[in-house]
């Protein structure tokens, strides 16, 4: 038996420069039998689905792939499968548990062993189109872009002895975004929900630059440097991949409000935090000072947060806790002249929790001394003054934006650029990247789409940190066990790898997939048959003056205990033991010694 290497899947019509990419083995195995013709290798048929269009005859200038045998040869059985499955909570939640069992296993060995001595840069080299750097390597690739919660948890769990992962982000960390709030008061300092992509996984490839453009046809993404040189000269370097997956996520969306983007913080990285808390602190010293008038100190001192979701809500509570714990001791002279004000479209805030849940909320924040109003609409933004839809005017001194998402352009080109992504569109419009139950992109071959950047057709899922997270390891665990993505679609097999029989013991492992073997039983697919399912372990939001709302696994709570159950499960959450113990230190020294003001 003849063991066949595994090419990266391009198209039939190769290029001079493709065809110098080194070799990369999959570690699959396939019989090739020795008495097949020529005539059997070239002749062209269909996958053995009936729904798949006939393969492509693949050139001669790369060697026959796996896949590419089995379709050519048209002995495979059909595949028949009705998905998307849906599971009960104890099956989703045991998967997920053997699953955390076997990247215990995996981290530890990766603790052990030896850093590699090739870095990153040491494999990139000349031969790209432009005469762009092009990176080269002698495992398959598997290209991350981002390194928020979905890359962040693909990359903690993937086989790094398997493949060569490339991780593409202008930012080089993660963060924890669900406490940004708490930095923004000084409750938790920056570096505590920091973790490097360097500490999280330390076998994975790591370039600071932003991807401009996936050739998905040749299977290239090209890429800019974050930091340029002192002439103002930005890298740019070329990178195969056998498989990709987009986890950009999204930006803070304006919806095309005038002066948002000008005169606005926004809550989604570091940065937007470190500017606020500064701000914050600048509107009290400059309130203080001598000769400014009540008029003023009533403008600078008005603090307007627009958004009633978790972010917008956790922020007003949290900025209350600040205003009366910390800021009314040292400027007791300015309290009477402190304003919070929320702003929502929407006719309650926390719409994700029950009614009850709300209201409960609206109440502890009228107590707080939180002015909350719904059913306004913001239609600009200047410098000093907030318009509302009716020609109401609102004096402000820091406006806090946190009034929904927008994609990304990464995620609109790609969604222009496949045509089977068009009906998916909300509104019409290219705004996220449609994905089948497995994750795979609609019309894309061996792209892969997590967190909020994708749309899981026929599954409304909520744009969370939690959702991201899951999606990141289950992607990771579908390439850890072979399976190549290949074409996303509702209409498609699901991902699939060439395999011999598989041994009776290991048939009872669903995850494995289903066995479609050739008339002569010699050698077939294994289909994965374990679509992505997401388990809601609840939702939490803080309001203020130590209380919260709960919603988990059904159980509702509101109150100082549904707070003690917040710290908790931000502590456990946490993505490191590094970060477990700033967060206790930090909260800690806010409580014994109060929050910092100094300003810097």
């Amino acid at each position: 038996m003849a063991q066949l290497q595994r090419q990266p899947c391009l198209s039939a019509k190769l290029t001079p420069t493709i065809r110098a990419r080194p070799s990369r083995q999959l570690r699959t195995r396939v019989v090739a039998k020795a008495d097949r013709t020529t005539e059997e290798r070239e002749t062209p048929a269909t996958l053995s689905t009936p729904d798949t269009p006939p393969a492509p005859v693949p050139g001669k200038d790369r060697p026959l792939t796996e896949l590419d045998i089995l379709a050519l040869r048209g002995k495979t059985k059909p595949h028949k499968m009705d998905w998307p499955m849906k599971r009960g909570f104890v099956s989703v939640a045991w998967d997920q548990v053997a699953e955390s069992a076997e990247d215990i296993g995996r981290h530890l060995n990766r603790a052990i062993r030896e850093l590699p001595t090739t870095k990153a840069f040491d494999k990139l080299v000349g031969g790209g189109r432009g005469g762009k750097l092009r990176l080269q390597a002698d495992k398959p690739v598997v290209l991350v872009l981002g390194s928020g919660w979905g890359a962040h948890s693909l990359m903690k769990v993937i086989d790094t002895d398997k493949y060569a992962v490339v991780c593409i982000s202008p930012r080089n960390y993660f963060l924890f975004t669900p406490m940004l709030p708490s930095t923004s008061v000084g409750t938790v300092e920056f570096r505590s929900l920091l973790e490097p992509v360097r500490v999280a996984n330390p076998f994975v490839d790591y370039f600071e630059a932003v991807c401009d453009r996936i050739d998905l046809d040749e299977k290239i993404a090209t890429c800019t440097g974050a930091i340029a040189y002192k002439d103002g000269r930005l890298p740019q370097f070329e990178v195969p991949y056998d498989i990709l997956v987009v986890s950009v996520g999204e930006q803070s969306a304006t919806f095309g409000t005038p002066g948002v983007r000008e005169n606005c913080f926004f809550m989604k990285e570091i940065a937007d935090s470190v500017a606020l808390r500064q701000r914050i602190q600048n509107q009290f010293e400059l309130a203080a000072l001598p000769g400014t008038s009540e008029e003023d100190m009533r403008t600078t001192l008005h603090f307007v947060v627009v958004g009633g979701g978790p972010t917008g809500v956790e922020f007003a509570g949290t900025l209350s806790d600040f205003l009366r714990n910390d800021l009314k001791r040292k400027y007791p002279e300015l309290m009477s002249y402190v304003r919070v004000s929320l702003l929502n479209s929407a006719q309650s805030i926390l719409t994700q929790f029950d009614e009850k849940m709300q209201m409960h909320a609206l109440e502890n924040f009228k107590r707080v001394g939180v002015d909350v109003r719904t059913g306004v609409r913001v239609t600009e933004v200047t410098q000093d003054i907030i318009k509302l839809k009716g020609g109401e005017e609102i004096s402000y001194g820091v406006c806090v934006w946190s009034a929904g998402n927008a994609p990304r352009p990464l995620v609109q080109q790609l969604a222009e650029q496949i045509p089977e992504q068009a009906e998916f569109q909300p509104g019409g419009r290219p705004s996220k990247l449609a994905v089948d139950p497995f994750l795979r992109v609609i019309g894309a071959n061996d792209v892969l789409a997590i967190g909020d950047n994708s749309l899981v057709v026929g599954d409304r899922l909520p744009t969370t940190a939690q959702v991201a997270g899951q999606q990141g390891a289950y992607a990771a665990h579908m390439i850890n066990r072979g399976f190549m993505p290949l074409t996303g679609g509702l209409q498609q097999p699901p991902p699939s790898k060439v395999a011999d029989v598989l041994a009776p013991g290991q048939q009872m492992f669903a995850t494995m997939g289903s066995m479609a073997t050739s008339d002569d039983g010699d050698e077939g697919l294994i289909y994965y048959k374990k679509p992505f399912e997401f388990l809601n372990l609840g939702t939490l939001a803080y309001i203020g003056d130590n209380e919260a709302l709960t919603e988990i696994l059904g159980f509702k709570l509101s109150g100082g205990l549904a707070y003690l159950i917040w710290k908790s499960v931000y502590i456990t959450k946490q993505v490191s033991f590094r970060n477990r113990v700033l967060i206790l230190f930090d909260w800690m020294k806010a409580q014994v010694f109060g929050r910092d003001l100094s300003n810097f």
